[in-house]
């Protein structure tokens, strides 16, 4: 029976190692559904718009989380943990907040066998539980600044969702802090909007832009959003993250009111940011090929991984024996290596395996290699296949993983550039827009009216841009008040 179930599964296996993905330049959709599931980042779940994250694909989030939570601490930010359940009446304390998640809000209404008194609101995001909270923890502005953070997973039950990208459930960090002075929280959420830049282009190799929402557009409560917008290879955008500046709107909801140093009673000034389960999406997309995912270094699972070859069991030993002395070599060294040593594949269905999954290295050794005291090198990006002494492997893998990194975002970066087109009027771009999609740099006047002939071609402003070179709007002709990033979005 054991072999029976042995064989069964491996038939499964090598029929999916050989299912061929769709073709990218034709279906980009199709292509990043079947690579979700084909490289074990995530399979599908029995609830409607749910994704189970598989090891391989939570081990690339933990990769993320870990770097940008030591620059959450560096901050001066600490982590805690909310409830899951929040309390519905928190949510029309506040009456943006509320008009703008109540789509989305999933409801308990029943618990222990009987109706509750009060419904639960499952926390699309937790404004509203740690501004209560606050209001009972700041008392006067010796508590000042509060800065929290927590990661967990929220639910926003989305009409149409894509795994990572949008999930009726996903995991995210939320960042909540508490100032003074409005000058404090501002630079409190531009600091981490900064943070949010460094991570997506120093460490995802994924170009960005950051800018600011229009009204319309920001987070429901706040004053001012700050935007991460990144361009897919088929010219949508995607929202990476955001942080806000709530200033004092919530804290009067809640009655978070303080003590200052005059004595006076103050209420403080507030920001939330959020970094999701998105970025996995990001990378997927940013630099997947017609071969799988290709994994950025400095965040991939696995960085390298090694193949032994051999053809007769007598030479088996002595290149396991090898393979296994280089792997430990390169762990000692802080790089995160595989060993595949399983014998039930063939080193060309390795190969592809682990082609991909987007693993940036691969190390193949035989005997003829140990004769030499050499490895054969290949890297994810088809760049080159050469020969590595054994002495100078650790130092040789480390250059060139950081040589990768720097091409990825430097391929994306171009991509990205070469579809950024600046246009005076809609009329202009508007054709091409629906066609072939990209970034439009355009003048807007800040009258809504002209923000919504955007949608009439299914576009909206991803942020007003920081630079201005249009001096009239778009759509009105009247006098431009800022530069905007006009998209197709996710």
């Amino acid at each position: 029976m054991q072999v029976f179930v042995h064989i069964v599964i491996n038939l499964k296996k090598d029929n999916l190692m050989s299912k061929t993905l769709p073709d990218i330049t034709k279906d980009f959709s199709e292509w990043y559904n079947e690579i979700i599931y084909q490289a074990e980042l995530a399979d599908l779940s029995p609830v409607r718009g749910s994704i189970v994250i598989r090891p391989y694909g939570f081990a690339l989030w933990e990769n993320i989380k870990k770097e940008l939570n030591a620059k959450i601490i560096a901050n001066g930010t600490h982590n805690a943990s909310f409830p899951l359940l929040i309390p519905l009446d928190f949510f029309h304390k506040e009456a943006q907040h509320v008009e703008g998640f109540a789509p989305e809000l999933a409801v308990v209404t029943h618990a222990g066998g009987k109706e509750l008194e009060e419904p639960l609101a499952i926390r699309p995001t937790s404004e509203t539980m740690i501004h209560y909270m606050f209001a009972k923890w700041i008392k006067s502005w010796r508590d000042l600044p509060m800065k929290v953070n927590q990661w967990c997973n929220v639910v926003r039950w989305e009409l149409r969702t894509r795994p990572f990208l949008r999930t009726c459930e996903f995991f995210w960090q939320e960042g909540h802090t508490a100032h003074a002075t409005k000058e404090e929280a501002q630079e409190q959420a531009e600091a981490m909007w900064r943070e949010y830049l460094d991570m997506y282009e120093n460490y995802l190799a994924i170009p960005v832009v950051a800018g600011k929402k229009s009204e319309s557009e920001k987070f429901a409560g706040a004053d001012v959003t700050l935007t991460i917008e990144g361009l897919m290879p088929d010219g949508k955008a995607l929202q990476m993250c955001t942080s806000h500046m709530i200033s004092q709107n919530f804290a009067k909801s809640f009655d978070m009111k303080y003590q200052d140093k005059e004595g006076n009673l103050a209420y403080p000034y507030l920001t939330s940011w959020g970094f999701t389960t998105r970025s996995v999406g990001a990378v997927v997309m940013v630099h997947g090929d017609q071969k799988g995912l290709v994994m950025p270094p400095k965040v991939a699972p696995v960085q390298v991984v090694i193949v032994p070859i051999f053809k007769k069991d007598g030479e088996k030993d002595e290149v396991l024996q090898q393979a296994t002395a280089l792997a430990e070599q390169l762990k000692e060294n802080d790089i995160r290596v595989e060993l595949d040593a399983s014998e039930h594949e063939t080193p060309g269905a390795k190969f592809y395996k682990w082609e991909l999954k987007g693993v940036p290295l691969r190390i193949e050794i035989g005997p003829r290699d140990i004769a030499k005291k050499q490895i054969m090198m290949a890297d994810r990006l088809g760049l080159a296949k050469e020969p590595v002494s054994f002495d100078a492997l650790v130092k040789t893998v480390e250059e060139k993983l950081a040589h990768i990194q720097q091409e990825l975002y430097s391929r994306a970066h171009q991509r990205m550039y070469a579809n950024w087109y600046k246009k005076e009027k809609l009329t202009d771009f508007a054709h091409d827009l629906q066609e072939k999609g990209g970034f439009y740099q355009t003048g807007w006047c800040g009258n809504v009216e002209c923000e919504k002939k955007l949608k009439e071609h299914k576009a909206t402003i991803r942020c007003l841009l920081p630079e201005k070179m249009f001096d009239s709007c778009f759509a009105c002709g009247k006098k431009s008040t800022n530069d905007i990033l006009v998209a197709k979005a996710y």
